[in-house]
């Protein structure tokens, strides 16, 4: 796993998706913090897997799947 490139699409899915339900929980009246912290858990649960499928997929596209930027000879 390239844990580099790992890192940086959890954190812009993190942002992402947290963004997302937050709005959707806001606009329909889930405003209490105990709904904020949910929202929070979901969304940091969402995206571990996203963020898994789509490093995996970026890193065999650039054929670096194993990460810290070596190319195997």
């Amino acid at each position: 796993m390239n844990w580099p490139l790992f890192s940086v699409v959890f954190t812009i899915a993190l942002t992402v998706v947290i963004g997302v339900l937050m709005i959707a929980a806001l606009v329909t009246g889930f405003n209490q913090i105990v709904h904020i912290q949910i929202v929070i858990a979901i969304g940091f649960m969402l995206c571990l897997p996203i963020s898994w499928y789509f490093s995996r997929k970026l890193g065999s596209i650039t054929g670096n799947e194993e990460g810290y930027g070596a190319i195997n000879e």
